[in-house]
């Protein structure tokens, strides 16, 4: 108990001195000398912070609609915020738009971090128990999520403030600072956490010797950034910035060093079940974000299956958002795959990923923890993690690198690995088309669901080019959202971005 009040108290000084970073008036309603003192203190703000950066992927469900919903492939049959973000109509007047163009509750995250890591050196002062290694490792971890998180907002909103210190006294407004210059930062920083991070904890890594905060590996597999975790998303980092050299190398590390880190790939019945990849916390999460039915935390919104679960596999009328058939058979058009295929009169073989394909609206059902992974229709109420990147992901994520990198041979053997897992015949040009074309395919199947969908597309269309209008989107802007009306309104010092001025 000691732990959660902890965890609570910090997230709510971080939150308000965020509130001040972002000139929105707040009253300070908790002291601070009972912080900064203990080994439970440090436990306390890691674990806020981790919970800080969950609450903005997961609030309004952003994650979802920023990555998968504005891809334009799904559709909604009711509700008009959600067919604004389909149509690129992002200034429209709707609350959940305006918040979801808010980047507060990011700088949330990054002000924890900040004030971790300007305090964390107090504890080691005044506890013995928080050793040199502890204090470390704890410094790699909120390293590794001050720049996931800055890599995050960049690509949502292009420039963006860059924060390195606290804020919980006067702050004065600050101004947008060049993207390139903001990922070289967050690239730097992550690299630089990468080296001082363990394959895992607990579990006798050099890095991290003994029990992590005196709990065994099983407390923590699953939970935490690691190595892994810093390397698949500096992987992620390169290619966002068409570095396609080092995605290669980043993504190489991972495939090399996986079996350290207790990773495998994961089978198609098992990122299917209830009850399988996406329930709980899993070590072949590189880098998730858990709730914990344990833990009593679940919650009926921040979950897709909020978005697109409803009649027959709960009790909801419609969903929120549905992939129409014919997108499902253009997308889903090879025999045997075990994800979705249909017999030879149009009847699905498995409903994997999707339940009631006949039906008005097919149920996108690979993502349904239910509770605790059951499948009791009366309660709407998930659990399912908040999974940021998996093995197969960085496999997809190797396989373009290469294909860009002319190094056909090695894209191939990537490739081939995720069609074979899934049930599929290996690449075949003549039949599966151009090479970068199966890739991103590929990865439109496997990663349906996970919030990589709009990020696959503006990269495709940087490589490709095939597409004048979405070259022109991504030259003029407009594959960035929007900054928020009460943002501007606060700091005169921000400004909008072009395209939606």
């Amino acid at each position: 108990m000691k732990i959660l009040r902890a965890s609570l108290f910090f997230l709510a000084l971080c939150t308000a001195g965020c509130e001040k970073v972002l000139d929105i008036d707040s009253t300070r309603t908790v002291g601070e000398k009972n912080m900064w003192n203990s080994l439970e203190d440090t436990r306390g703000a890691l674990m806020g912070t981790y919970g800080l950066v969950r609450a903005a992927m997961a609030d309004n469900n952003a994650h979802w609609l920023y990555g998968d919903v504005r891809a334009g492939e799904f559709k909604s049959p009711i509700r008009q915020d959600l067919k604004a973000i389909i149509a690129n109509d992002l200034n429209a007047s709707y609350e959940s738009l305006e918040a979801l163009s808010n980047w507060r509750r990011w700088f949330a995250a990054i002000n924890s971090a900040n004030l971790f890591l300007e305090r964390v050196g107090e504890v080691k002062a005044a506890d013995p128990r928080y050793t040199d290694n502890n204090m470390k490792v704890d410094i790699a971890q909120i390293r590794f999520l001050r720049a996931f998180s800055y890599f995050y907002m960049v690509r949502i909103w292009g420039d963006v403030p860059l924060i390195t210190s606290s804020h919980d006294g006067n702050f004065e407004n600050k101004s947008r600072e060049n993207y390139q210059k903001v990922l070289a930062w967050a690239e730097n920083e992550m690299k630089e956490a990468a080296l001082d991070l363990p394959y895992r904890y607990s579990a006798g890594d050099e890095q991290q010797p003994g029990n992590y905060y005196n709990e065994t590996s099983g407390r923590w597999d699953g939970a935490l950034a690691r190595k892994l975790s810093a390397y698949a998303v500096l992987g992620h980092m390169a290619a966002w910035q068409g570095n396609y050299p080092d995605a290669a190398n980043y993504t190489s590390f991972v495939m090399e060093n996986y079996q350290k880190g207790s990773n495998s790939w994961t089978s198609t019945a098992d990122l299917t079940n209830s009850n399988g990849f996406f329930y709980n916390k899993r070590i072949n999460h590189l880098f998730g974000l858990n709730f914990d039915w344990g833990h009593v935390d679940a919650s009926f919104t921040g979950h897709i299956e909020e978005l697109t679960l409803a009649s027959p596999v709960i009790n909801k009328s419609a969903p929120d958002i549905y992939l129409p058939k014919d997108s499902i058979l253009s997308i889903f058009n090879e025999s045997d795959d075990q994800r979705f295929s249909i017999d030879t009169i149009g009847q699905p073989q498995s409903e994997r990923y999707f339940t009631n394909f006949n039906g008005k609206y097919p149920i996108f059902s690979k993502i349904k923890v239910i509770m605790n992974g059951g499948t009791d229709p009366d309660f709407r109420i998930f659990s399912s993690a908040l999974v940021y990147t998996r093995l197969e992901d960085v496999a997809l994520l190797r396989a373009e690198a290469l294909a860009v990198l002319g190094e056909t041979q090695g894209a191939i053997e990537m490739l081939n690995i995720i069609r074979e897992l899934r049930g599929l015949e290996p690449y075949d040009e003549a039949i599966n088309g151009n090479l970068v074309d199966a890739i991103f395919k590929e990865r439109q199947r496997e990663l349906m669901g996970e919030g990589h969908r709009w990020y696959d597309l503006v990269r495709y269309h940087k490589i490709r080019q095939l597409d004048p209008e979405f070259t022109q989107l991504i030259q003029s802007g407009g594959i960035y959202w929007p900054v928020s009306r009460a943002l501007l309104s606060q700091n005169s010092e921000l400004d909008q971005n072009p395209y939606w001025e």
